[in-house]
């Protein structure tokens, strides 16, 4: 199942897990652990103080009492002591233990707050990176839909390099000097193929046609003959006789080129597998462009065979759509790790992709 990046409190979320963010005591404390204590009332304290603690790196769950999911994880994630003392693998550890938890006890969905980056002092751009890290690997394994939860835009960070690119690129719209001759020829001959309009040297003839139909000159016999040589209209019938390739059909056969299985596309498009089935089962079902754009992602398309892609759903990109340009940056760099490019959409204020999108 998939990643989503929300901004909300994270005592409020209705996943059937959340994680809190604790300290080894487990007996609350500032920060998430003081408003999930407050939030879930005294018999939470009381529960923990049974358990006799936690390691750190490690988890250990409870009932959730008055909050509106059914457990609480708690984890013990590392102060930050300038990255030599094994703070990456002990941060990655408390994500895992914690899935690892929420699958054990039944769990189809679980969010997490960014863990170590407030009092302990992790740095916000690299908890996050351990955190996508850790999420994505078990992903690959396991049917989990996980929340990450920020609460403030403060709290979430990208690279100050990876955010300048971005801006860059959208400020200057990255459009080349032919871009819209490009555009209107490949509306053109999209058109054509679609059947949507006659080719260009049709229309050329026909307005032949017309102009000896018109010109005042010309004999009235002339003009009749005219009128019997030009070729009737197709009707509606023969134009959907050149319908092309639908977006199902192009998905499926770059899943078959590629060698790879369904399973290990909607994954790494971020793609519920109840979606991608919809989409593989019904013909003339259209998801939403984030989806589309999703599946281009996870089958590291290049930009021509992604617009190509989108076209045949009835999408197309803009340069004057911000989530456009972003999604189009990461595809002119070769990235297509989904989990990347959907942080730089939320740091962007932009939607998601994949079936985030689509909820």
């Amino acid at each position: 199942m998939p990643f989503e990046i929300v901004r909300n409190d994270i005592t409020k979320m209705r996943a059937d897990a959340i994680v809190n963010a604790a300290n080894n005591s487990l007996l609350g404390g500032g920060g998430v652990d003081g408003a999930i204590h407050r939030a879930a009332g005294p018999q939470l304290l009381a529960e923990c103080r049974g358990l006799g603690g936690c390691e750190t790196g490690n988890a250990k769950i409870t009932g959730a009492y008055r909050l509106p999911c059914r457990f609480v994880i708690h984890t013990v994630g590392p102060v930050w002591q300038g990255g030599g003392q094994n703070e990456a693998a002990l941060l990655y550890s408390c994500y895992r233990r914690s899935m690892e938890l929420a699958c054990e006890n039944g769990c189809e969905s679980i969010a997490f707050p960014l863990i170590s980056a407030g009092a302990y002092g992790y740095p916000k751009a690299e908890a996050l990176a351990v955190a996508t890290s850790a999420i994505r690997d078990f992903l690959l394994d396991h049917e989990l839909w996980v929340y990450l939860v920020v609460y403030d835009r403060a709290s979430f960070v990208l690279s100050s390099r990876l955010m300048a690119n971005i801006q860059a690129f959208i400020d200057d719209g990255a459009i080349p000097p032919d871009f819209e001759e490009t555009q209107k020829m490949r509306v053109l001959r999209a058109e054509a193929l679609h059947g949507m309009a006659p080719p260009a040297a049709a229309q050329q003839s026909a307005a032949k046609k017309k102009k000896r139909l018109l010109h005042p000159g010309a004999a009235l016999t002339n003009a009749w003959k005219t009128i019997e040589e030009a070729e009737p209209a197709p009707g509606l019938e023969a134009y959907l006789t050149q319908m092309d390739e639908s977006f199902r059909d192009m998905l499926l056969r770059k899943i078959d080129e590629q060698g790879i299985t369904d399973a290990a596309c909607y994954k790494r498009a971020n793609i519920d597998r109840k979606l991608f089935n919809k989409i593989k089962n019904q013909k003339d079902y259209r998801p939403g462009k984030p989806t589309v754009l999703a599946f281009a992602v996870a089958l590291r398309l290049p930009l021509e065979e992604t617009r190509e892609m989108l076209m045949k759903a009835g999408y197309s990109l803009s340069h004057s759509s911000r989530f456009d340009l972003i999604v189009e940056y990461f595809i002119r760099q070769g990235v297509y790790d989904i989990f990347e490019i959907n942080q730089a959409l939320f740091a962007f204020d932009q939607g998601l992709l994949g079936t985030a999108a689509q909820m």
